[in-house]
């Protein structure tokens, strides 16, 4: 198996790729790595070269007191793992770092990501140092610009950060996180040669929409790596009623169960290269593997399954896609983030979680909430949420 420390040019990966058997026309991204029979498959991350498992461990839960769940995903081949400055209070990247302090050993094993949510060239260079004091380590495999909101933000400044920090041997690869906008977010990375990869949402629901797969394929043909995240697809609101029961007795037939299905309906996209899966739980962390490795595609009948049920619960879940409601108002309200805080809440089982994040939007944000009238969102909303309700839920139980 090879890898690559660096990025590495597009006729040296072609000659890599030629080597290992891979025709031109199944590059960049449908490119496996080699993995022995029954261990976890690998892709290759864009232009990097650097093959990574297909499944990632996410980081946003007690990593601290988790060292023996990290313990088994090493064991297991899930040794993506993902973290960010910020998350559970700045505590899972010392977590972290708990464990390659007491393994050393493990740290060569692991593809690490973490995030910032600085902007500019000082308060990254101060937040990349924190990180990997945190972190034990010298060096981050791919460093993300955390929760993208415009392709703006990634400015001449930021580019030549970029290229110091790799330089400097702190990052090899550079890239941003997203959760609102994606398609336009993808389209600009596949512009932008300083990006090397992207975390975004994506999952059955989002797949279905033809602009996305297209950004997807842009982010592809431009080397690109993608790394999907959010890729069950849960919603604001619980979907429940019969489409729940249906897709559930829909695939307990089928040997995997839905939430494996969902898995696997991004991983058939040729042009993702890893999922980050949250999995607090050894359970999860087991059957999210199993599904990884079962080689079992889904069927016509299975994927007319998961496009009947996007349908019927379409209102429930929020695309992020801001710019239809963002426009309809007459004042900013940061709608998609109360749709993703109550999709923690709901969906992540994490009311702890949303409610830390709602209450850490700036007071005059949260002022705005309360005051809008959301009804011309929902007219312009695609998929017709609930806005006004959702909203007024959250105030009750956050505000």
């Amino acid at each position: 198996m090879s890898e690559f420390s660096h990025p590495i040019s597009r006729r040296t990966f072609c000659k890599t790729a030629a080597l290992a058997g891979l025709s031109a026309a199944a590059l960049p991204w449908s490119a496996p790595a080699e993995s022995a029979p029954g261990a976890m498959p690998r892709r290759i991350l864009g232009r990097s070269g650097r093959s990574i498992p297909i499944l990632s461990l996410g980081g946003m839960f007690d990593i601290w007191n988790s060292q023996h769940l990290l313990h088994r995903a090493r064991q297991l081949g899930v040794t993506g793992w993902d973290t960010a400055d910020c998350y559970e209070g700045g505590r899972s990247e010392p977590g972290f770092g708990r464990y390659f302090e007491e393994h050393p050993e493990a740290r060569p094993e692991i593809f690490l990501i973490t995030k910032s949510d600085a902007r500019d060239p000082e308060g990254l260079t101060r937040l990349l140092q924190r990180s990997l004091e945190r972190l034990k380590t010298s060096f981050i495999d791919l460093y993300l610009i955390h929760d993208l909101r415009s392709p703006e933000e990634i400015t001449d400044a930021l580019r030549e950060w970029v290229v110091r920090a790799k330089g400097e041997g702190h990052i090899r690869l550079f890239g941003f996180s997203t959760h609102r906008n994606m398609e336009e977010h993808l389209a600009a990375a596949a512009k932008k040669p300083e990006i090397d990869a992207v975390m975004t949402s994506c999952n059955f629901r989002l797949l279905q929409s033809p602009g996305y797969r297209d950004a997807l394929k842009a982010c592809a043909e431009a080397w690109v790596g993608v790394v999907a995240m959010k890729t069950q697809g849960g919603g604001s609101l619980p979907a429940g009623g019969d489409a729940e029961s249906r897709i559930a007795e829909h695939f307990m037939g089928r040997g995997f169960s839905e939430r494996q299905a969902r898995l696997k309906a991004v991983w058939e996209n040729p042009h993702v290269s890893a999922i980050c899966s949250q999995m607090p739980r050894l359970s999860i962390l087991s059957a999210n593997t199993a599904a990884a490795m079962d080689r079992t595609s889904l069927d016509e009948a299975d994927r007319q399954t998961l496009r009947t049920y996007e349908a019927e619960t379409a209102a429930t879940y929020c695309a992020g896609c801001e710019r239809f409601c963002s426009a309809a108002l007459a004042e900013s309200a940061p709608v998609a983030d109360v749709m993703r805080f109550l999709m923690y809440a709901r969906s992540y089982e994490r009311p702890d979680l949303g409610k830390s994040r709602f209450l850490s939007l700036a007071p005059e944000r949260r002022a705005a909430l309360a005051r809008t009238n959301f009804r011309a969102a929902e007219a312009a909303c695609p998929r017709r949420l609930p806005i006004a309700r959702l909203v007024d839920s959250a105030l009750a139980m956050w505000g």
